[in-house]
């Protein structure tokens, strides 16, 4: 199986005193809904089709918070320039590489891929947004951007009924400890 690195940047927004996250749709997250909250109701009964569900479940089953982020799959490009590539394309930031600041690699994926994926940091502003992001559509993607505020940021962290990654878990707890105490009073 090929596999491509990644890369994932926790954006605090100064202006709104917000952490910039995406929201998007997730077919597998999707399906392990459905298996969980009807068990069985995907497997086959008999060889050809799947069994037909009785009750629809919305498409927001599917729907998960993650820190904006991309593969490294173009050749030639440094992690931090697809960082700033993933900015633009799915939030509209316009950032430069010596905007980032390295906060961890590590391995993603373990399971099934044993990918790394490097995070980054990044406070931008509103001037710095200059598009819409939302994802490239050629890609199939399909992305909201939303602002977290601060005062409500470790409860999001902390809620299990809130769909996100371990990288949002992460970003979250380490901007908390490494860059908001820096800040001063809000």
């Amino acid at each position: 199986m090929k596999t491509h690195d990644s890369v994932a940047i926790l954006m605090f927004n100064s202006s709104q005193q917000s952490l910039v996250l995406v929201k998007q749709f997730r077919p597998a997250v999707y399906v392990g809904e459905v298996e969980r909250r009807f068990p069985g109701s995907l497997a086959a009964v008999d060889q050809d089709r799947p069994q037909e569900l009785q009750v629809a479940l919305p498409g927001s089953a599917g729907v998960t918070y993650e820190l904006c982020a991309g593969l490294v799959d173009q050749p030639g490009l440094s992690l931090e320039e697809v960082a700033c590539s993933e900015a633009w394309e799915e939030c509209g930031y316009r950032l430069a590489p010596s905007d980032l600041r390295r906060v961890a690699t590590y391995k993603s994926g373990v399971g099934l891929t044993g990918s790394s994926q490097t995070m980054f940091y990044a406070e931008v502003t509103d001037g710095q947004r200059g598009g819409p992001g939302g994802g490239l559509a050629e890609e199939g993607e399909l992305i909201e951007v939303v602002h977290l505020p601060l005062d409500g940021a470790r409860a999001f962290a902390d809620d299990p009924d809130v769909p996100k990654t371990l990288g949002v878990i992460f970003g979250i707890s380490w901007f908390f400890s490494c860059v908001a105490p820096g800040l001063g009073p809000r």
